[in-house]
Formats: C-alpha cells, structure tokens, sequence
C-alpha cells in the first residue's frame, strides 16, 4: 500500500527540520534556522471508552494497517517500506525525516515532546553504566562518541475512571494478656509474667470509592511493557494536542496493546489502591480482606506519544534493553555482570581477611 511521504523543509534553504528538544522548535539540521510550533490553547478530552469499545468490536481492522506501508522519499525518490506500525523514522537512503499518517481506528490526541536531547541523554547513561559495580568493560565503554541512543515516540493509553468497591473482610484488634513464662536468669529458672499480644477479629464490609486520573499504560510491544511502565511516571498536564512537527527526526510507533487490554492492565494498576482505600476503611490494627468487587463508571481514554531514548547491549548473547524517560531522565534496564571481575573481588576480600587474621593472631 503506497502512502504520501510527510517531511518538513526549511524555508531557508530547503534543507530537513528536526523537532529540537532544547529549542522547542523544528530546527533546520543544515542551517539551523528555526520555526516555532503554535501550541493550541484547547484542552485534551478524554473519550468514552464504552462506546469506542462497541465500535471497535463491530469494525474489522483497516487493510492500510495490515498491508506494508510503501512510500517514496521526497528527497531522494528511493521506494522503501515501514517498518510495521511504525509511522515515524528516517529514509534508509538519504536520511531524511519521513512520516506517514497514522492508519489505526485510535489516533494519537496528544503527546509530550522531548525534554532532554542526544547529547544529554547520553551523558545520563554514561554515568548510570558508570555507577554499576561488576560491569564488564566493554558495557561501560558501550557509549562511544560514534553510538547513538535511538529517540522513539512510543504509544500509551491513559484511562481516567471511577470506581466503586464493595468488599467483605475482618478487622483485628490488638489486645494483651498477661501470661506466666518460665525464663533463665543468670544460670537460674524463673517465673515471670509478661505481656502478650492477641488480636481479636470482627467480620468488616463496606463501600469505598475512588477517582482516577490518566492512569498511563504501555501500549507497544517493541520494547517490554513492564520497562515502559517502569520509566513512569509522565507528567501528563504538559501533554500537547498530536502535531506530527514534534516527530520529525524520531523514531514513532502505532500502538499494539489494543484498547480493552490496555484498560485489563490499567486495572491491575488502580487494584493497589483501591486495597489501601479498603484497609483503611476497615481500620484496626490489621485488616483481611476476603472479596472485593469493583464497579468501574465514566471510563475516559486517550491515545498518547511519550517520548523515550532506548539502547540496548549485547553480553554473553544475551540482549539487555534500556529505556530513558525523556521528559524525567529516569533510566531503567537490567545491567550485564563481570564474573571475572565478580571472581575477582572475592578474591581481594578473602585476602584481606586473611591478612587481618594473620596480624590479629600474631598479637
């Protein structure tokens, strides 16, 4: 399926703009002239999750989101594909920005632009890897001036909701009685009384509600929903109504954690609280919670860009991925381990025990 190349040129010179993080603006990578990105004063509404759910489930997927995205560059004129889902990246050819329309039945409402650039981002993880203990050298020296970290606009749901529980569990109160308890004192046997904590249990239920606000989840498979959840949080009240200026020299990508599935997790997410809400209600000293039953009301969702910097390193052929909130500068990812250097260290450690031993014999 063929689709019209969008690209933003210079007014100047004709050359690519690029969103600049540090600007705030389409910058001109031959140039530098820059071009301001009106921000609309309108709010973001969310949307009635019930009735986009029914839609969904009667309309079958677009043949455009199923088909490869064929489209050619309009710098060079080289014919190349999309990777699929993606709608944001640069011409293989030419390495001109290029994006195409998005093509799901959910488009993006908003997103949040990048705060914090290449440059800095790199020097964020420069110091994170720096800062592991046992890891091997070639992960420390991975970020070389020649590695660049991949800028991604990854797809989010965020649902907006209230709930109502109705729950059954028991109160405990803590009470104490005394007690007699033989005890050694000094060599000898004595009887003592002491006291001693009970808790006594009372049947609990009751109703407890709760409102949630853009409650975000992790709509991509690329890269692990758990290490993009993991990156929150986003500060959701600088969102911005989606502009397509914003992507242009980043990577982007149309959700595949669909909708309903999306709102599952997203549960998983408020359950937490709404077990604080319940404890609380029943108050005591400790609570048990037997069964809770929650009813959610004015579901709201909406489709958002959040902006992240990924790298991903290859030890022991094992792939470790990382991802860089770059809104907060918050890094996640699982760190590769040196055992020679682990081996190492023990070594030291049990040398230098050794040598306190042996001086410490010879006073």
């Amino acid at each position: 399926m063929n689709f019209s190349a969008i690209t933003f040129s210079c007014a100047g010179c004709g050359g690519s703009q690029i969103y600049d993080p540090l600007s705030d603006t389409l910058t001109c990578e031959f140039c530098n002239t820059q071009t301001d990105i009106p921000i609309p004063s309108q709010t973001i509404p969310a949307h009635d999750y019930l009735a986009t759910s029914y839609i969904l489930e009667d309309t079958p997927e677009e043949e455009d989101s199923i088909l490869p995205k064929s489209i050619n560059c309009k710098k060079c004129a080289a014919l190349f594909e999309f990777p699929d889902k993606d709608f944001a990246l640069r011409c293989p050819y030419c390495d001109t920005p290029t994006m195409i329309e998005c093509t799901q039945a959910v488009l993006p409402d908003a997103i949040l632009p990048f705060y914090i650039n290449q440059k800095d981002a790199k020097d964020k993880f420069k110091i994170w890897v720096g800062s592991r203990w046992f890891a091997p050298n070639a992960f420390k020296e991975y970020l070389g001036e020649s590695k660049e970290l991949i800028g991604y606009y990854f797809p989010y749901w965020s649902y907006d909701t209230q709930t109502v529980t109705q729950y059954q569990g028991e109160r405990g109160d803590t009470y104490y009685v005394t007690v007699s308890r033989n005890v050694v004192v000094n060599g000898k046997t004595e009887l003592q009384t002491v006291q001693e904590a009970r808790i006594a249990w009372s049947h609990a239920s009751g109703t407890v509600y709760g409102g949630f606000d853009d409650i975000t989840v992790g709509a991509s498979h690329t890269i692990d929903r758990d290490r993009l959840d993991a990156i929150d949080p986003w500060h959701t009240d600088d969102l911005r109504p989606f502009d397509l200026k914003y992507i242009s020299g980043f990577k982007a990508q149309e959700y595949t954690v669909e909708l309903q599935e999306g709102f599952e997790i997203a549960k998983d997410k408020i359950a937490s609280t709404i077990k604080q809400k319940i404890r609380s209600d029943i108050g005591g000293d400790h609570q048990r919670i037997h069964s809770a039953q929650t009813q959610y009301n004015n579901i709201g969702y909406k489709n958002l860009l959040f902006p992240v910097w990924i790298a991903s390193f290859e030890w022991n052929k094992k792939i470790y991925q990382y991802a860089i909130n770059a809104q907060t500068g918050k890094i996640v990812g699982e760190r590769p381990y040196s055992y020679i250097k682990i081996a190492f260290a023990v070594i030291g450690a049990i040398c230098v025990v050794g040598v306190i031993m042996y001086f410490g014999q010879g006073k």
